[in-house]
């Protein structure tokens, strides 16, 4: 649910006037807290005899607390990840999957999810279903029949995220997640574009496995995730083993047994934690708030350009233009200063706390100038 508005962020951020980024799906500027929490860190390596390295740990709880605390986790069932394609990997190796049953997922998935998945299916033999864009646009609609397809093999495995990352297309996880708990099948769930933004809740969704990255919507550094993982599944083998995880040689409780290997990273987890603590105390409903009422400008100012989502996140906005993007689209928008994606065809734009409403104002005359020239 959307919660009351948050008002503009934008001194909290290094970004000049004039710059209309609207790319906060593909990569977030960091709010100067968390690039001072950074240069803190870098300050701790930089003269290591004045800073223990056990305090390196408290910058790892932090973010770890913080992470759990945004999805409605306790924070023993979250796991240091160096990125969600190695949050996916630890999850692959501790599913038993047998030949002949079923993967699911949705069309043009991003690679991070789906890769390792893909492998694992083809050295095991289960079959991998994509399920095509519905026409109608309603993923949840065309979801649900898969789930429930008469004469299909066995689901084994759904791989599902809260939106599609494309263009912003929503997907009803709670409508989904009971259909594949009642088909006997495991959950995983690849929160990267909505954790910050949209409720994520895995104490309603019950996911074996949900992950998340930092550079995105809450705010945080490139090179660290989370993986959340639920109790049933915290007794199995992580992708890496060191003194971190197997501290004397057992495995460390819950699941930190999975942590990458090096999490005690002085910058890193410190600027995670800085950047979650944000999004924490102006709460993702408000955020959710902030951003419906941008991208709802967006939305009304693009009317006519192309087609838009009929069921579409609050924060994502994917215009979808006929005969396709011309060549070269984002790259002369940048060069005006207006910083979109181009996704699969799809002219993609992502708000932040960080935008005004004088960044639509730019974004919309460059984006109809451009589209018309």
């Amino acid at each position: 649910m959307l919660g009351a508005m948050l008002p503009s962020q934008r001194p909290l951020f290094e970004i000049p006037p004039g710059i209309a980024y609207l790319d906060a799906a593909a990569w977030s500027p960091l709010p100067r807290s968390v690039s001072a929490a950074g240069v803190a860190g870098i300050a701790a390596k930089a003269r290591p005899w004045e800073f223990p390295r056990i305090r390196n740990e408290d910058g790892v709880a932090a973010a770890r607390a913080a992470a759990a605390r945004l999805i409605g986790a306790a924070a023993q069932d979250i796991a240091i990840q160096g990125s969600v394609a190695q949050a996916m990997a630890t999850a692959a190796r501790n599913l038993e999957l047998a030949p002949g049953q079923r993967i699911l997922r949705m069309a043009d998935e991003f690679p991070s999810l789906c890769l390792v998945f893909e492998r694992l299916a083809a050295e095991r033999g289960l079959v991998v279903e994509v399920v095509p864009r519905p026409e109608d646009g309603d993923w949840t609609a065309a979801l649900l029949a898969a789930i429930g397809r008469p004469g299909a093999a066995p689901l084994a495995l759904a791989l599902l995220t809260p939106l599609h990352w494309s263009d912003g297309a929503l997907v009803d996880l709670d409508a989904l997640a009971p259909a594949v708990r009642a088909a006997g099948a495991a959950l995983v769930i690849d929160a990267t574009q909505a954790a910050g933004v949209l409720p994520v809740d895995v104490g309603r969704w019950q996911p074996d496995f949900l992950a998340f990255p930092t550079y995105k919507w809450v705010l945080g550094p490139y090179g660290l995730a989370f993986l959340y993982v639920a109790p049933h599944r915290q007794a199995g083998l992580p992708v890496e083993e060191h003194n971190g995880n197997r501290p004397s040689g057992g495995y460390a409780p819950g699941a930190l047994r999975y942590d990458r290997g090096e999490r005690a990273d002085p910058v890193a987890p410190r600027m995670a934690a800085a950047g979650l603590e944000l999004v924490l105390e102006w709460g993702p409903p408000a955020i959710a708030a902030r951003l419906a009422h941008l991208t709802g400008l967006l939305a009304a100012g693009l009317a006519g350009l192309g087609t838009l989502p009929p069921r579409r996140a609050p924060h994502v906005l994917g215009l979808r233009c006929p005969g396709g993007l011309p060549a070269g689209l984002v790259e002369r928008l940048a060069g005006q200063g207006v910083y979109l994606s181009d996704r699969l065809g799809v002219l993609r734009i992502s708000p932040h706390v960080w935008n005004e409403e004088a960044d639509l104002e730019l974004a919309l005359d460059r984006i109809k100038s451009s589209l018309a020239g």
